[in-house]
């Protein structure tokens, strides 16, 4: 099987793979988490507000953004962004946001989704005696919210987050479908030209497996941490 495996492309390419391939997907990853979880401890908050315009509002998109492939929201983005844009502005033209604008708008979008969900649940999961804590040191309901359910909250979640973001990482792959050099379209760039499908997909299997499953055991250890601190 491996009699005419090319190891060789491996150590030609693995420079220009990481440091242009990987490199972007981290950086997409990163900021896709950072906005994602803003976004999606807004969410969160209007999903468990008592205004039920506002908590029905959150819902929606919540389901909405949930039942949907993230291919198809990656493709909806990236052709209908430039539109929204230019409607926002006033613009006659569609605005030319790029791919990587487009990605990262839909990532930060997707992702809220499941944050909020996360933030919902570690919110829930804080009694309701903190916030009636809060309260009877006269803090109001966004004091209370930011420097004693949220602190607190964030701590439990932390593990799931992790996790998520492990899941994130992976998903950014699907950019490929763009033709934007991430980690998988580096590796596919070098396949296409040396002709070396097979061992470039398997070197990108073997390196996000080795990722993933080391951070997966971090997240593990760090979640045996919390539980002890609980």
């Amino acid at each position: 099987m491996f009699d005419n495996f090319d190891f060789d492309v491996i150590q030609r390419s693995w420079v220009y793979l990481f440091q242009t391939g990987m490199v972007f997907t981290l950086q997409l990853t990163a900021l896709a988490m950072t906005g994602g979880i803003i976004v999606g401890t807004l969410l969160a908050m209007m999903r468990l507000s008592s205004n039920k315009l506002i908590s029905g509002i959150a819902t929606t998109y919540v389901n909405l953004i949930r039942s949907i492939p993230l291919v198809l929201v990656i493709f909806w983005f990236y052709f209908l962004v430039p539109y929204i844009g230019a409607w926002i502005i006033g613009a006659n033209q569609p605005i030319m946001v790029g791919a990587f604008t487009s990605s990262l708008i839909t990532f930060i979008m997707f992702e809220a989704a499941y944050y909020c969900e996360i933030m919902r649940a570690g919110i829930q999961s804080i009694p309701r005696g903190q916030v009636a804590a809060g309260y009877a040191l006269g803090m109001n309901y966004r004091q209370t919210m930011s420097f004693i359910v949220l602190p607190q909250a964030f701590r439990n979640m932390i593990p799931v987050l992790l996790t998520q973001t492990i899941v994130l990482f992976q998903d950014v792959s699907l950019v490929y479908v763009l033709s934007i050099t991430d980690f998988v379209g580096a590796a596919s760039k070098v396949a296409q030209r040396d002709g070396r499908l097979i061992e470039m997909y398997l070197f990108v299997a073997v390196v996000y497996f080795v990722l993933c499953f080391g951070l997966s055991l971090l997240v593990r250890k760090l979640q045996q941490r919390v539980a002890i601190i609980r």
